[in-house]
């Protein structure tokens, strides 16, 4: 590894606006619904009496602290994401936030998004931007093979289609 590349930082962690999005609904509703929810259920149980085997007191403030763990994780992890809300001049490429549609050489096609790794979700499509095949995929162009090795040995596809949609709408 070369002295340059070492130096370089930690990559930037890209999300789409729709991604941010979400994650600030998710902070938003735990912080101002979930939480408060949770607060009174553990005051009305801890009135009871006997915490010690109180099972709604135990178990309200163990919602508590997962629900704080993750405005703890979601506010940190917000401010050291890089929004991606403009499209790339060359969109005859695929980069962060392309649809793309791959050919296996079984002729069978799949259409992924590349997204950040806070919004993967291979059931809507969604893969992540740092998994193999997506790191193969970016700079392609159509028609392009991309080879990417998987757990059952390496894989050829074909880049059939790259399109892009303007920030903050979905496909």
């Amino acid at each position: 590894m070369s002295q340059a590349s070492e130096n370089r930082g930690p990559r930037p962690r890209y999300i789409t606006p729709e991604g941010e999005r979400a994650l600030r609904d998710e902070l938003q509703y735990l912080w101002k619904t979930k939480r408060p929810e949770v607060t009174q259920a553990v005051r009305e149980a801890a009135a009871l009496g006997d915490r010690s085997e109180n099972a709604e007191y135990i178990y309200g403030k163990k919602q508590l602290r997962e629900i704080d763990r993750r405005v703890r994780f979601l506010s940190k992890r917000l401010d050291e994401l890089t929004v991606v809300d403009r499209l790339p001049e060359d969109r005859s490429k695929v980069f962060f936030g392309a649809w793309v549609t791959v050919e296996d050489e079984e002729g069978n096609e799949q259409t992924y998004r590349l997204v950040g790794a806070d919004e993967f979700d291979l059931s809507k499509g969604y893969l992540s931007i740092n998994s193999p095949l997506a790191r193969a995929l970016i700079g392609k162009r159509l028609d392009d093979e991309v080879s990417v090795r998987t757990p059952e040995g390496w894989k050829s596809v074909f880049v059939m289609d790259i399109r892009y949609q303007a920030p903050g709408t979905d496909k």
